[in-house]
């Protein structure tokens, strides 16, 4: 009997779109992003309302990329992270989109709350910048090499 073969990876571009209203947050992020991964698009806003403007390609956000991976803070200005995560897994162009809830809360609270709305990934941001880095280079390398999306995602 053949052996069988060993996988190969293939990493692959992804687009991300990151939702977070802290400015320093979100740098922090975007560059902990594009140096994981030099072929990763990056896109950032920085409230709930524009971020379903973003996904439903509305408005300014006509132009923009089908994101692979949506990183969505909880706190929020206009709609919660809360709400943009109910209406993205109820919504049928964007429920398959994978959705990770990265925030400072460790409340037992909001992480039923977020996997009662389907979120795919629930994480705590370190405070220490190296675990920081090194929690988004393996979401990188995570969604964009192990994670196998459906055919057309």
């Amino acid at each position: 009997m053949p052996e069988p073969k060993e996988r190969i990876l293939s990493p692959h571009l992804l687009t991300f779109l990151l939702v977070e209203d802290d400015d320093n947050h979100a740098h922090l992020v975007m560059r902990s992003l594009q140096k994981a991964r030099v072929q990763n698009r990056v896109f950032r806003v920085s409230d709930g309302a524009e971020a379903l403007a973003f996904l439903r390609s509305e408005g300014d956000f006509a132009d923009t990329p089908h994101p692979d991976v949506v990183l969505l803070d909880l706190n929020l200005p206009k709609l919660s992270g809360h709400e943009v995560l109910a209406i993205i897994k109820q919504d049928e162009h964007l429920k398959t989109i994978p959705v990770v809830v990265m925030t400072t809360s460790d409340a037992e609270s909001d992480r039923v709350k977020a996997y009662e709305h389907h979120a795919n990934s629930y994480v705590v941001k370190p405070l220490d910048f190296d675990r920081f880095r090194e929690l988004v280079r393996d979401l990188c390398l995570y969604w964009g090499v192990w994670n196998e999306p459906p055919e057309g995602e």
